[in-house]
């Protein structure tokens, strides 16, 4: 039997702006991108009656049974698309859980196009996204591999060849509940991105943007509020950011050495927390 493996890529919120709420799911606006930080995952068909999905490395621990992996699965079976084919799929965690970095959704989005490109499975555009969209909100943004802006009526636009640029990604020793922090979203706004285009990928231009969930984890955890104005004044990024709804805080700079550096400072202060020097890609 072939074992295939593939690349599942951590995402990071460059920028979130929440717009509203419609049949109990908030409606965001963000801007996404990938580092060069991933899961590992092993894909093997097997004669058996049913699936088995197994999560080891770092970040292996406390993953539910019924995951996203599970979902996907269990959500194409339903469906009868899968022809009783069983996998065997083995994960290699890398990504932390409840970063804000999107590991469990981007599982799920590099396995359901895996199948698709390797013709295990056939669906149309409506019936990815349908499909999608019942494991995760986000994971439609990991169907592609490119910086992406999710606008606030859920249109999706890529942009590809974009300049590199650092991050040093920040976890400490806990992590956020999406739902729970969604949960103390109180206000919205209007829409920022009004002409998508790559200029607003620029550093200089994301800087002037924001990410409305940080204020309700920061507010939540202040350990996150001490990580940030540490970073802030670490090597000069350009700015500092939480991803999604925490807990990773991600500090971006235009120079691999300062990010390099910073990630020595870092280390050597909060020794107990998880950090990555990365890059976009």
């Amino acid at each position: 039997m072939n074992i295939y493996k593939i690349k599942s890529y951590a995402k990071i919120n460059l920028s979130l702006n929440i717009t509203g709420k419609k049949s109990n799911l908030h409606q965001i606006e963000t801007m996404v991108a990938f580092v060069n930080l991933y899961d590992e995952i092993q894909i093997k068909i097997i004669n058996s009656k049913k699936n088995n999905i197994h999560f080891f490395g770092e970040f292996s621990k406390e993953i539910s049974k019924k995951n996203t992996i599970y979902r996907l699965l269990e959500i194409l079976e339903k469906l009868k698309i899968l022809n009783n084919i069983k996998f065997e799929i083995k994960v290699n965690k890398k990504i932390p859980n409840k970063a804000g970095l999107g590991g469990g959704s981007m599982n799920a989005a590099s396995i359901l196009k895996f199948l698709i490109e390797k013709r295990f499975i056939f669906l149309d555009k409506k019936q990815i996204m349908t499909i999608s969209r019942k494991i995760g909100s986000d994971v439609t943004l990991g169907l592609k591999l490119a910086n992406s802006i999710l606008t606030s009526n859920n249109d999706i636009k890529y942009y590809k060849k974009l300049k590199t640029f650092y991050t040093l990604i920040v976890k400490p020793d806990f992590g956020c509940s999406t739902k729970e922090i969604f949960s103390k979203v109180r206000k919205f706004h209007k829409p920022k991105i009004k002409n998508p285009n790559k200029k607003i990928f620029d550093l200089d231009y994301l800087k002037k943007l924001d990410n409305d969930l940080e204020e309700i984890a920061l507010s939540k955890y202040p350990k996150l509020k001490f990580i940030k104005l540490y970073l802030e004044a670490l090597n000069e990024p350009v700015f500092v950011r939480m991803t999604g709804s925490g807990s990773a805080i991600v500090a971006y700079f235009k120079s691999k050495k300062r990010c390099l550096s910073a990630k020595k400072k870092f280390n050597k202060k909060y020794k107990n927390y998880w950090c990555i020097a990365s890059k976009t890609i």
